[in-house]
């Protein structure tokens, strides 16, 4: 008898994070799913580019791996700034996005908000107050500079207060299934703006997450995985 082929998901990290953020949620899902991760350009020890972070950087980077890996379209769970990289292909690149499932991802960039997250990724700063946070990121990151990891993805937020890769009138035009989820111990992303943004999207819902916080490492996999899993498999 042979076995059946299960559906490919593709798992998108968040920013300064690396596709090791989902080594308990890859175990979770793969029982249901062939589970593909990667690393985003100047993430988990890929070098560094020459040129500035930027959403519409990772998202060439996932459309580099799919056609490097002969995948003409696949569903995407991203967490964190790995969810605004699947909506920003959905919106520009729809014909090779599924289902989205999106977890913790902020959708309000502006001057200000942008310049709190920013202050909030000082290599120097998480270095001296959360030492243990420090180690993490660099193993996340050798043999590339753990700091400059961190520095550009600063600058990326800034640019993204100036001029948000998806404006409000992107959203109408996604027309893809998509969930928006996050937790209602979420300190970084509200659930007002993830509401109001999947009220713009036509075909989307609303999660809210009970005791879940932003990091993923810090997430209750088992619960977290049975809401993704439904919702690709149906």
């Amino acid at each position: 008898m042979s076995q059946s082929i299960k559906p490919q998901l593709l798992l998108l990290h968040g920013a300064i994070g690396s596709q090791e953020q989902f080594a308990l949620l890859n175990k979770q899902l793969q029982n249901h799913f062939e589970v593909i991760t990667f690393n985003f350009s100047g993430h988990g020890g890929r070098e560094l580019p020459d040129t500035d972070f930027s959403i519409k950087l990772f998202a060439n980077d996932v459309l580099e791996y799919l056609i490097a890996n002969n995948i003409s379209s696949i569903n995407i769970f991203g967490y964190s700034m790995g969810g605004y990289v699947a909506l920003y292909l959905a919106r520009y690149f729809p014909s090779v996005v599924g289902k989205i499932f999106t977890l913790a991802t902020k959708f309000d960039w502006n001057q200000a908000s942008s310049e709190k997250e920013a202050k909030m990724i000082i290599p120097e700063k998480i270095e001296e107050k959360v030492p243990a946070f420090a180690e993490q990121l660099r193993k996340y990151h050798n043999p590339q500079d753990w700091k400059t990891v961190l520095r550009k993805t600063a600058d990326m937020m800034l640019a993204m207060g100036k001029h948000p890769p998806l404006i409000k009138d992107d959203f109408f035009k996604i027309n893809k299934p998509v969930i928006l989820a996050v937790g209602d111990n979420d300190k970084m992303v509200s659930a007002d703006e993830t509401m109001s943004i999947a009220l713009r999207i036509p075909n989307a819902s609303f999660l809210l997450l009970n005791n879940i916080p932003h990091s993923i490492e810090q997430v209750d996999i088992q619960k977290l995985s049975v809401e993704i899993s439904p919702f690709f498999l149906n």
